[in-house]
């Protein structure tokens, strides 16, 4: 399939694999396609995305963000419970032996980076690149570009990828936007 894919549609690809090596994600997810589309060289694409206030380094923020503060909630601390972990001991224990603010802070560093080997997609991001193969053939194009990938992502986005998007533009809005722009340049 990817011999199919324009430059910018194989850049976007590339860039999504090194957007997850930087995060040290164990996948390449579909808000990894996102933040390798919104590295877009093309203009067209670029300056409708941007008009819209999504930009690359909004979206690294949010996507690295999300990655750091997933917080367990009610269901996790439930699900703890039910094979005999209280969470709130877990909390209180940690604190008193780290301190007040030991869940506050970062994750330390690697001492070592991951640097080579592959990263496998996952389900859904594989999902979003069959999606972006059937809309370059729904509108009768021989190649898929990053706008097909977009449209993958609108179909199925993840939910990291869909806050990143719905906070600027509800999804079937950016799809209409990116059908019109595929229109002007068929």
């Amino acid at each position: 399939m990817f011999e199919r894919f324009s430059k910018a549609a194989k850049v976007a690809v590339v860039v999504a694999q090194e957007e997850a090596r930087e995060l040290r994600s164990p996948h390449i997810g579909v808000e990894h396609l996102l933040l390798g589309v919104l590295a877009e060289p093309e203009p067209p694409l670029r300056n409708l995305l941007t008009g819209l206030g999504i930009t690359l380094d909004g979206a690294r923020e949010q996507v690295s963000r999300k990655r750091s503060t997933e917080p367990l909630g009610d269901a996790d601390a439930e699900a703890l419970k039910s094979i005999g972990i209280d969470l709130d001991a877990v909390r209180e224990s940690l604190q008193a032996s780290f301190g007040k603010d030991a869940l506050d802070r970062g994750t330390p560093e690697p001492r070592r980076r991951w640097r080579g080997g592959h990263i496998p997609f996952t389900r859904e991001a594989k999902k979003v690149l069959e999606f972006s193969l059937r809309e370059a053939l729904v509108h009768n194009d021989n190649h898929i570009g990053s706008e097909h990938v977009l449209l993958g992502i609108v179909r199925a986005p993840s939910p990291v990828a869909e806050a990143i998007i719905t906070a600027h533009v509800p999804l079937a809005e950016l799809r209409e936007k990116v059908l019109v722009l595929l229109d002007r340049a068929a």
